[in-house]
């Protein structure tokens, strides 16, 4: 696994961001988005789900917990998933993510509840914000993601 460091100066380069990990993702791929509230993984997660056909803003799925994205709305299955309300991992359980990812992409956001191990394989992207406003990003990169990361 290695690990990479990149600064986002602003919301616009986290769009970017996400919308270069929509020409590297599929089906069966899990990222992983974590940082504090505000850091910008839900910006990271509109910019990919933009970038892959979705017209309109993407909701934050804080809520729902899951929000499903499917084709011809989106390029490939999606789903977009807000750990914050989980309190336990046995609780993910039921919401079926490791079936769904068969055949779907999981956008997860605050997956540290279900533990750090929990998707190995996972590219992991930690945002940090610093005082002027610029976001610290930093992606764990596991195997399945070689050659794939750095995006370019």
């Amino acid at each position: 696994m290695t690990e990479d460091t990149i600064l986002l100066a602003s919301l616009d380069e986290a769009l970017a961001l996400g919308a270069k990990l929509a020409g590297v993702v599929g089906p069966g791929d899990v990222v992983a988005l974590s940082g504090p509230l505000g850091a910008g993984k839900t910006s990271i997660a509109r910019g990919l789900l933009a970038a892959l056909g979705l017209e309109g803003e993407a909701p934050s799925p804080s809520f729902a917990i899951v929000q499903p994205y499917d084709v011809p709305e989106v390029r490939l299955p999606v789903l977009h998933v807000d750990l914050y309300r989980i309190d336990d991992p046995e609780e993910a359980e039921e919401l079926g993510l490791e079936d769904a990812r068969i055949d779907s992409l999981l956008l997860v956001e605050w997956p540290e509840r279900l533990g750090e191990g929990y998707w190995r394989d996972a590219l992991w992207l930690t945002l940090d914000v610093a005082a002027d406003g610029t976001r610290r990003l930093t992606a764990r990169v596991p195997a399945a993601w070689e050659g794939r990361w750095p995006l370019t």
